[in-house]
C-alpha cells in the first residue's frame, strides 16, 4: 500500500510540471523541458526496437508518467503484486527501481527515462504471463513448441488504447484449463500452509480388508486430497476402496482399487510436489496460449492417450503408444496441421532403423522389405551382393502396404521435419500396459480405424463405408482433408479436469527435473520448497 501512496502523490506533483503544461503554454522553457523528455524517451527505449516505434508513433510522449495516467500506473503495480499467483519468477518484476525512479523524477529528462523504465516492466511482465517465462527449448530440446510472442508494438498500441485494468486481465491464458490450475494452486498452497497431507503411508502396498496404522495414513491422506469424506475408520472399507480407485484414476493408474506400490508411491508425493506440478502445468499452458482450433488433436505424451476436441469438448479418445525413453526416440512436443491421411501406407524405413536390417538383407533375409533405389524398386536377384557391405549398403528400404506393415493399415500425417506422426500398428497387444513408451517417435493408436471414420465424417456422408472400401482394396490411397485440423503434441504431467480434480501424471522422459531446476533458478516460489 506504501507504493500505492507514493504513486499517487507522485501524480500530484507531475499535475505542475511543465511535461503537462506544454499543450497549454509553449514558451521557450516548456518546449525545452518537452524536447528533454523527448530525447530520454528515445534514448532510454532504443535498446527495444519495437517499444521505441510504439514511442516514435507517439512523438515520443510518455504513457506513465503524466497527471492522468494514475490508472496505468496502479494497474501495473497492482499486476506485479498479483504475479506470484500465477507462479511467475517475482524478482523479475521487482518495483524498488521504479518507485524510486518515479519519485526522483524532478525533472522532465528523469520522467522520460522513468516512463521507458515502467514500459519495459511492463513489457517483461506481458511477455512471461501470456506466453511464458522460459524458453523451453533452450531447457529440453525435445520442446520445440513455437512459443506465441505478441508483438511489443501491439501490446503497447492496445494497452495504451485501453482500460488498464481490463487489459491487463486479458494478458494471462483465458482457456478455462488455466483458471483451473490457479485455482487448484491457491488450494494447494493453503494445504501446504496447515501441514500439507500429512504423515506418509508406512506400507508397501495395502489391500481392502486390511487394517492398522497404515490404513490410517492412507485414509487421512487421501481425505486432505478429497477423496475421501471425514472417517474415523482403520479397516481399508468399501468406501476407502472406491477412494483409491478414484485416486488411481486421476493419477494414471490400472484402477483396481487395490493400494499397490505404485499407488502408495503415488499417495506418498507430498503437496509441495504437487504443486510445482500445478505451477509447471501453468507455465505450458502459456506456451500454448493462441487459438487451438475449434476442432483439433491433442496428443499428451504422458497420459499416453490421443483425443479429438471439438468446441472444448472430447469427442473421441483412445490409447497410444509414444516413443520410448531411449534419448535419441522421444517424441518431441509441438503444433502442427493434419493435412491428410494414407490408408494402405508403404512404410519406408529410416535411415536410423534401417541399419539394424542390413545385416540380415546381406544374409538373404528381412525379405519383407523390398530395396530402393532413386524411388524405384530394386529386384535382389540383379544386386551383385559380393560388392556390397554394411558400410557401403546403397538402398533405401521400403515395407509395402499389408497387414505386418510396421505403420499398420492407415497413417495421419501432418508434415514436419521430425517426420512425427499418428499411425496403426501391428503390435496391438502394446496397448494394454500400462505405461507405453516403444515407438522410435511416432504416435500409435490402439483405434486408428475409428479415428479416421471421425475425422472422415465431416466430409463424407457414410465415412465409414469410405474408408473401408479404400481399406479392402489394398492399394495405398492418400485421402487429403477439406478442413485441415491442427495437432498439438504436449507433454502435460498435471491438469485439472473439468470436475475440478487434480490429475497427475509420471515424468516418462525426465522433462520435470530439467523445468523444475530452471524455474527454481529463476526464483519461482514453490510453497513448501523455498518459501
Amino acid at each position: 500500500m506504501l507504493k500505492f501512496a507514493k504513486l499517487s502523490l507522485l501524480s500530484l506533483a507531475l499535475a505542475g510540471t511543465p511535461m503537462v503544461s506544454v499543450m497549454l503554454s509553449p514558451s521557450q522553457a516548456e518546449a525545452q523541458a518537452f524536447s528533454a523528455l523527448r530525447q530520454a524517451i528515445a534514448e532510454a527505449s532504443s535498446t527495444e526496437e519495437q517499444l521505441a516505434a510504439f514511442y516514435r508513433e507517439r512523438d515520443f510522449q510518455p504513457i506513465w508518467t503524466t497527471a492522468d495516467a494514475a490508472d496505468r500506473r496502479n494497474a501495473l503495480f497492482s499486476a506485479l503484486a498479483d504475479a506470484h499467483n500465477h507462479g511467475l519468477p517475482t524478482q523479475r518484476y521487482d518495483t524498488t527501481d521504479l518507485v524510486a525512479a518515479f519519485e526522483s523524477a524532478t525533472n522532465p529528462y528523469d520522467m522520460g527515462r522513468a516512463d521507458v523504465q515502467a514500459s519495459l516492466l511492463f513489457l517483461q511482465y506481458a511477455r512471461d504471463i501470456n506466453s511464458g517465462f522460459l524458453e523451453p527449448g533452450d531447457i529440453v530440446g525435445d520442446i520445440v513448441h513455437t512459443l506465441p510472442r505478441r508483438d511489443p508494438l501491439e501490446l503497447f498500441t492496445e494497452f495504451a488504447a485501453s482500460n488498464p485494468y481490463e487489459y491487463i486481465a486479458t494478458l494471462p491464458p483465458q482457456h478455462p484449463e488455466y483458471t483451473r490450475l490457479q485455482r487448484a494452486k491457491l488450494r494447494l498452497e493453503a494445504l501446504i500452509d496447515d501441514g500439507g497431507y500429512g504423515p506418509t503411508v508406512q506400507a508397501g502396498s495395502l489391500a481392502p480388508g486390511a487394517t492398522g496404522t497404515s490404513v490410517v495414513q492412507l485414509r487421512n491422506r487421501l481425505m486432505a486430497m478429497g477423496y475421501l469424506d471425514r472417517s474415523a475408520t482403520a479397516t481399508y472399507d468399501v468406501r476407502l476402496q472406491q477412494a483409491v480407485l478414484e485416486f488411481q484414476v486421476d493419477n494414471g493408474i490400472t484402477a483396481d482399487g487395490i493400494a499397490g506400490g505404485d499407488t502408495i508411491r503415488a499417495v506418498n508425493r507430498s503437496a509441495s510436489e504437487h504443486l510445482s506440478e500445478v505451477i509447471l502445468a501453468m507455465e505450458r499452458q502459456r506456451w500454448l496460449n493462441f487459438e487451438r482450433g475449434p476442432r483439433h488433436v491433442f496428443v499428451n505424451l504422458p497420459d499416453f492417450h490421443t483425443r479429438v476436441i471439438d468446441d472444448g469438448e472430447v469427442t473421441f479418445i483412445t490409447r497410444s503408444v509414444i516413443g520410448s525413453r531411449d534419448s535419441d526416440r522421444r517424441t518431441p512436443e509441438f503444433s502442427d496441421t493434419m493435412e491428410h491421411m494414407v490408408i494402405n501406407p508403404s512404410w519406408y524405413v529410416p535411415r536410423s532403423i534401417a541399419r539394424g536390417y542390413i545385416p540380415s538383407i546381406l544374409a538373404g533375409g528381412a525379405n519383407h522389405l523390398e530395396l530402393m533405389a532413386n524411388g524405384r524398386p530394386v529386384s535382389r536377384a540383379n544386386v551383385d551382393w559380393s560388392r556390397v557391405s554394411a558400410g557401403n549398403f546403397p538402398f533405401d528400404l521400403r515395407q509395402p502396404p499389408g497387414p505386418r506393415n510396421a505403420l499398420g493399415l492407415v497413417k495421419f500425417m501432418f508434415p514436419n521435419r521430425w517426420n512425427i506422426y499418428l499411425h496403426d500398428s501391428p503390435d496391438q497387444h502394446l496397448m494394454t500396459h500400462e505405461v507405453r513408451a516403444y515407438s522410435a517417435g511416432c504416435v500409435r493408436l490402439d483405434d486408428p480405424y475409428e479415428l479416421a471414420y471421425h475425422l472422415l465424417a465431416a466430409q463424407e456422408e457414410d465415412s465409414r463405408t469410405f474408408f473401408d472400401t479404400i481399406l479392402q482394396s489394398r492399394r495405398e490411397t492418400q485421402v487429403n482433408l477439406e478442413t485441415p485440423i491442427p495437432v498439438h503434441i504436449v507433454y502435460w504431467t498435471s491438469w485439472v479436469d473439468t470436475e475440478g480434480r487434480l490429475n497427475f501424471r509420471n515424468d516418462i522422459y525426465g522433462r520435470n527435473a530439467q523445468l523444475r531446476q530452471a524455474i527454481q533458478n529463476l526464483g519461482v516460489e514453490i510453497r513448501g520448497v523455498n518459501s
